[in-house]
């Protein structure tokens, strides 16, 4: 069998396609695509099939929905005009970076060809600059003041790690630290979201931008909900380029938290950093993590938080998996808090 004829299984084809198992799960579950089955009943991806994958991947990173992805795919351009306009703003903010760039080397060169020696902090900084921000700071509560560095940010960012680890405060201190971001708590839901329908009802671009990506996630398969829409207004509305979102999924069911990490991750190329807390496996793949993105782990034992990689033998990744649940499991623990006595309230024993 030729490698150009040749059945791939699932696991193969999402290895050659940059995707994960699940990314073509979806795709097949929208009637994208139509794998063969073995005589054993296994999915097999053959040439056409493939053909057709990579064409729905290809359309996926230039930001279309599932839905819009379809309506392409069975040739009408709805929705293509919009999506390309927000490819464009990400290339130019790429070329800007390399103007940038280039206009350091001709400057060194200039400095090289009158004879004098540029500085190994300018030579070095051509290759290691890293226009992504990064911080730095003392631990808080629970932890002992630790100095903790997060280094460069990512466009995706995830803090994770059990009830009473001390994750939602690492988080808040992260907003803290880092430049042009805020803290979005649960508060967002407050009285059934209605604080962010107010807001929304004063302000007619913001409802534009919200219907607009509202739009683009129901046809990713997301439900019409408040809990989406309060989110919504908070990611849509101006101000803070950077935000740090506290347990992202809440109210959401599992069809909308794939939809919603979907478009964030399509939506993150530009300069906007998002840090989300999640236990919900849904909302943190590990199997779908691309190279950019973080994913920080606050202990039990509130040992310091650890950066993992999202590869089984990576150190805490076993902790980070077990950690994480399934919408529907995560939906019988709605409302649990985890308690913990104040400082006036202890007392030594006598």
């Amino acid at each position: 069998m030729t490698q150009s004829n040749r059945n791939f299984t699932a696991a193969q084809a999402a290895a050659r396609l940059g995707v994960s198992i699940k990314a073509l799960r979806l795709y097949e579950r929208h009637g994208l695509i139509a794998p063969g089955r073995t005589p054993a009943g296994w999915r097999a991806y053959g040439p056409a099939e493939m053909a057709r994958a990579r064409e729905i991947v290809s359309l996926r990173l230039l930001g279309l929905s599932l839905a819009q992805v379809a309506c392409l795919l069975d040739g009408d351009s709805g929705g293509l005009d919009a999506a390309l306009a927000a490819h464009e703003e990400r290339l130019k903010g790429q070329s800007r970076h390399i103007a940038a760039n280039l206009i350091e080397v001709r400057r060194l060169r200039s400095v090289v060809a009158r004879g004098e020696t540029p500085t190994l902090g300018e030579v070095s900084g051509l290759i290691d600059a890293d226009p992504r921000p990064g911080v730095g700071f003392g631990l808080p509560w629970p932890w002992g003041g630790e100095w903790f560095e997060l280094g460069a940010i990512g466009p995706l960012t995830y803090i994770t790690g059990p009830l009473g680890s001390g994750k939602t405060r690492l988080a808040m201190r992260v907003a803290e630290a880092l430049p042009d971001a805020r803290f979005v708590g649960l508060e967002r839901l407050a009285d059934d979201g209605e604080a962010a329908l107010s807001q929304l009802a004063e302000k007619t671009d913001l409802q534009l931008r919200v219907q607009r990506s509202l739009d683009w996630l129901v046809g990713d398969g997301a439900t019409r909900c408040r809990p989406l829409i309060a989110l919504l207004v908070v990611l849509e509305a101006e101000g803070s380029t950077n935000l740090v979102v506290d347990m992202v999924e809440q109210g959401l069911d599992q069809a909308t938290q794939e939809a919603l990490i979907a478009y964030l991750r399509l939506r993150s190329k530009g300069e906007r950093r998002l840090i989300l807390l999640t236990r919900s496996s849904s909302i943190l793949d590990l199997d779908a993590v691309g190279p950019d993105e973080v994913i920080i782990y606050c202990p039990a034992n509130h040992s310091p938080p650890l950066r993992v990689a999202p590869h089984p033998a990576s150190p805490g990744y076993e902790a980070v998996e077990t950690c994480l649940a399934s919408p529907e499991v995560r939906a019988r623990t709605a409302g649990i808090i985890a308690m913990r006595p104040s400082e006036a309230s202890v007392r030594p024993v006598a």
